[in-house]
Formats: structure tokens, C-alpha cells, sequence
């Protein structure tokens, strides 16, 4: 073959490697990170993908997350297609028959902070969605009791949004007593 041939041989490749169809699974992009596949799952289909899970046997949510990407200035990895928004919410499930485990993300805007929740399919979800609830201000339509779980209901604002002011709140120890030099001494 000579190097012409080769040469339009391989541009042919990259062609056709770019016209591929990327990996598809439960109807998402599927993309890798650290050796575990990624299903990105468009927000309305957040649900729909989750009862699809659990019916493949998938039993198991053991991780519901979420992340400010406000102030990231790094590569976001996200598939061909998938719009990054400000928030993305992340879940991990298990299926203890095949021993995988997946994980789905989900990009969310800061306009329309909604998600639906996964109580009703995985009941454990019920604390790590009040979390996100609290820290990042995210709502999750039709959870049973969104209230805060850290923080106090009277509180403003959600602490791990990155726009969050920072600021301190003192700290009153109980009990201090003043240190009286002239007892118990024995120094030099």
C-alpha cells in the first residue's frame, strides 16, 4: 500500500470514528471515569432511568450527590451532546447480583433547580436527597418531607453553593477556666 493509500485509509477511519454512534445504555450516553461507566441522563429522563435500573436489578442507591460547577475552570468530562449546567447531580447504584455498580449523572440549571426524587423507588435515597436539599438548595418533586437535615430550619441560604458568602459563627466553650501561673507551677 502506498503512503497516498494509507494516508486516505486512515483519513476514512477518523471518518467514520466521528460518525459513530456513541455508546448508548437505559437510553443515555454512556462515558467511562475511573473505570466505572457513566450514564449521563437528561433531567427528565432522570426518573424514568432510575425504575429501569431497579428493574435490571440494580437494587441498591448508595451514594445521591450533587456539585456547584459555578466557579470550575477545569475540563468538565461530558459527552458530545450533554449541555453542562451549573449543578449536576450524581448517583451511584448497585447491583449485588452482577456486582456493578453505575454511575448517573444529571445536569441541572441554576433557573430550574428541580429534580424528581428516587424515594419511591430506592427509600434510601430519603437523607442524601434532604442533604443536597440543604447544602446546595436543590428541590426533589415529590419527596415525602424536604426539610433541612444539617443545617437549622431558620437558616438562609445553602452552604456548598459556591456563591455562598463565607463567614464564621462563634464558637462559646463551656467551662474555660483562666490559667493561674503562681499554682502548681514548678517551671524554671
Amino acid at each position: 500500500m502506498s503512503t497516498a493509500e494509507t494516508e486516505e485509509a486512515e483519513e476514512t477511519e477518523a471518518a467514520d470514528s466521528e460518525t459513530e454512534s456513541p455508546e448508548m445504555a437505559f437510553g443515555c450516553v454512556v462515558s467511562y471515569s475511573r473505570g466505572q461507566k457513566v450514564l449521563h441522563t437528561p433531567k427528565d429522563q432522570w426518573f424514568s432511568v432510575a425504575e429501569a435500573l431497579l428493574a435490571d436489578g440494580y437494587r441498591m442507591c448508595i451514594d445521591l450527590t450533587a456539585v456547584d460547577y459555578l466557579t470550575y475552570k477545569g475540563h468538565r468530562s461530558l459527552p458530545e451532546g450533554i449541555t453542562p449546567e451549573r449543578f449536576e447531580v450524581v448517583a451511584i447504584f448497585a447491583n449485588f447480583d452482577s456486582r456493578d455498580r453505575l454511575r448517573v449523572r444529571t445536569q441541572v440549571s441554576v433557573d430550574q433547580p428541580t429534580i424528581d426524587s428516587l424515594y419511591v423507588l430506592y427509600p434510601g435515597s430519603d437523607f442524601m436527597e434532604r442533604e443536597v436539599f440543604d447544602m446546595f438548595g436543590l428541590t426533589f418533586h415529590r419527596h415525602p418531607d424536604l426539610s433541612r437535615i444539617l443545617m437549622p430550619e431558620s437558616w438562609e441560604g445553602h452552604p456548598l453553593r459556591k456563591d455562598y458568602a463565607i463567614g464564621s459563627i462563634p464558637v462559646q466553650f463551656k467551662g474555660a477556666k483562666a490559667s493561674n501561673s503562681s499554682e502548681g507551677g514548678g517551671g524554671s
